[in-house]
């Protein structure tokens, strides 16, 4: 079985989303195997952003997403990756299609709710940036 980080982003908590986005990834058949609610900090932000540290929206990205508390989680299943990216929609919200995460309740390019790995290897490596092996439980 697939994993894939999830990211809760500061916009979805201010509007009080959370359980929303959580449901809609859990009526995909994804199980949830790990949930912490965190306020990042900048080194975490930009450890987990690295990819995007030369393009000029980095700074913006990192200080959106450290000016409110997140809730990071882990789903497995079947290809989660692809059922998690299609269940969030187009990064832009504008682009989202309607039942989306992003194109039901996106805001913008930078405020558009949630964040989830793009690959199968990333992740992997962002899993380790917000969870410990004890702290992801198999059921």
């Amino acid at each position: 079985m697939e994993r894939s980080l999830v990211l809760i982003k500061p916009d979805a908590m201010q509007r009080g989303l959370a359980g929303t986005i959580i449901t809609h990834l859990e009526s995909r058949g994804l199980k949830l195997v790990a949930l912490k609610m965190l306020q990042l900090d900048e080194a975490l932000a930009k450890r987990h952003y690295a990819i995007h540290k030369n393009k000029p929206f980095f700074d913006s990205l990192v200080n959106y997403i450290t000016s409110a508390p997140i809730i990071a989680a882990v789903f497995e299943g079947k290809k989660a990756v692809e059922a998690i990216r299609e269940t969030m929609g187009a990064t832009d919200p504008a682009k989202a299609k309607a039942g989306t995460i992003r194109g039901d309740f996106g805001l913008d390019i930078e405020h558009n709710t949630v964040h989830g790995s793009d690959s199968i290897e990333t992740a992997e490596e962002e899993i380790k940036l917000f969870f410990t092996k004890e702290e992801i439980l198999g059921y």
